[in-house]
């Protein structure tokens, strides 16, 4: 079984920063894209950032300029850096990978447990 574990999340000042860090564990399996959502109270999940394993990216409109997504595919782990950090950036971020295991012919989509990230004005 493939877990996604997910660590850096905090209390940070407005206009601060933060790297949040996810990285999957289990065996024989393989990451396509991979990448953070999250969900503020009262709100859906959105997308924040995604990176397929060829390299392209894509971010949310309201995170471009300030947040960077990248991996480390040899340490199955994908980072988020968070710049200048605003209050609506507040939410719970997940952590979402699809992976692909040597025991099935199709990937298979897991989530983190979520990470609190709370920024304050």
């Amino acid at each position: 079984q493939v877990q996604l574990v997910e660590s850096g999340g905090g209390l940070v000042q407005a206009g601060g920063s933060l790297r949040l860090s996810c990285v999957a564990s289990g065996s024989d399996f393989s990451i396509d894209a991979m990448g953070w959502y999250r969900q503020a109270p009262g709100k859906q999940r959105e997308l924040v950032a995604l990176m397929f394993s060829g390299g392209s990216r894509n971010y949310a409109d309201s995170v471009k300029g300030r947040f960077t997504i990248s991996r480390d595919n040899a340490k199955n782990t994908v980072y988020l850096q968070m710049n200048s950090l605003k209050p609506e950036d507040t939410a719970v971020y997940y952590c979402n990978a699809d992976i692909l295991q040597s025991a099935y012919l199709i990937p298979n989509n897991y989530w983190g447990q979520g990470t609190q990230v709370t920024v304050s004005s």
